[in-house]
């Protein structure tokens, strides 16, 4: 007697529908999340300006904004307008833009290399960039040239942005001897950045006074120098980076199965390498040419994303620059309002806000971050 057959039965399709339903709910979720960073970033972004020494509402900051977008409003006092315009603004969207370059590259720096502990200041960019603004505070030159005295402030910018350029390409002659191992290129990057150091220490000892003063002022990092000018000229530079880099999103998730998975299905993992660390390079250089050093939003920045997304480049790369934005406007709002009206330089509150998450996240993590 044989055995009844269902008829009418779940078929392949039905498996196929409903992996495609699971699919969609799944990457529905994200897309919601990195909707909420954006809002989240807007209303740090409104709230931080307002916040002060001078005590302005958000609705006041809003009408600003909106007079200066064309909108026909009407502003409460011209204090208003010229703190929140001339002042607060291009600060708040200087630290918006650095702290999306810097953990947008961190979280592509993290991936390519498959580390970690990998960031724009563990490859040595930072150190190099520290002696490029050395070179024109102490000595008032640089690789191009120029009179200190003259030019100050774009000496220093410009011999930044050398040098913390060319510890990457120093790093990758050195990662051209071993086949570009990713091993090969954080420790080049490291040993590039402790020779760097070196010609800090250098210049700090033989720098007088006043120049010793300014370049510690530097290497802590801060945004005092944020006026338009500045925002104009970065943002394109950092935008064009950052949307550079999530066109190889679906490469950088491919290399995250290993190189040998990546190089079967037609991926050049050397050219992808050198594409991507040159965007995050350029981004993460250009921005900290401006603000000095601020660390551990290149770190802690990704780390939460990666907790909150997976490690999905598509989403990923975005989430991570919404994170660091927001994370380095919060952390700027307290170095200008914890003792109020003395600012305390924002590279000290990131590394106070980031070296305690940073220890808690080693800690609780019981697996590899990548197989």
């Amino acid at each position: 007697m044989g055995l009844p057959v269902e008829v009418g039965g779940p078929g392949p399709g039905a498996d196929i529908s409903a992996i495609k339903t699971a699919y969609s709910r799944h990457i529905g979720r994200k897309i919601l999340l990195v909707g909420v960073l954006l809002g989240l970033t807007g209303a740090t972004a409104l709230v931080a300006t307002a916040v002060g020494a001078a005590g302005i509402s958000v609705a006041d900051v809003w009408r600003v904004i909106l007079s200066h977008l064309g909108v026909p409003v009407t502003l409460e006092s011209d204090l208003a307008e010229t703190v929140v315009w001339e002042i607060r603004l291009p600060r708040i969207l200087l630290a918006t833009i650095t702290g999306m370059s810097l953990a947008g590259a961190g979280a592509v720096m993290q991936g390519v290399l498959r580390n970690p502990l990998v960031s724009p200041y563990t490859m040595g960019l930072s150190s190099g960039a520290a002696f490029g603004a050395a070179l024109a505070i102490v000595l008032g030159t640089g690789l191009v040239g120029g009179n200190y005295l003259e030019v100050s402030r774009w000496l220093i910018v410009t011999n930044a942005f050398i040098f913390g350029g060319l510890t990457t390409l120093l790093a990758f002659s050195l990662a051209r001897f071993k086949g570009m191992a990713p091993e090969t290129l954080v420790l080049g990057g490291v040993a590039v950045g402790y020779l760097f150091q070196a010609g800090v220490s250098l210049l700090k000892y033989i720098s007088n006074n006043d120049a010793l003063k300014e370049l510690v002022v530097w290497l802590m990092g801060g945004f005092w120098g944020a006026d338009w000018q500045t925002v104009m000229l970065l943002t394109p530079v950092v935008l064009f980076c950052m949307a550079g880099l999530l066109l190889y999103a679906w490469d950088l998730n491919v290399l995250g199965a290993g190189e040998e998975v990546a190089a079967s299905l037609g991926i050049n993992v050397g050219r992808l390498r050198v594409y991507t660390l040159a965007l995050a390079t350029l981004a993460a250089a250009a921005t900290v040419a401006f603000t000095g050093i601020i660390g551990f939003v290149c770190l802690v920045g990704p780390h939460i994303c990666r907790m909150l997304v997976g490690s999905d480049n598509r989403f990923l790369i975005p989430c991570s620059c919404l994170m660091g934005a927001v994370l380095l406007l919060l952390a700027d709002t307290l170095a200008r309002t914890i003792i109020a009206p003395t600012e305390i330089p924002v590279g000290i509150i990131t590394a106070l806000m980031g070296s305690p998450f940073f220890i808690y996240l080693l800690i609780k993590k019981k697996r590899q971050w990548w197989g």
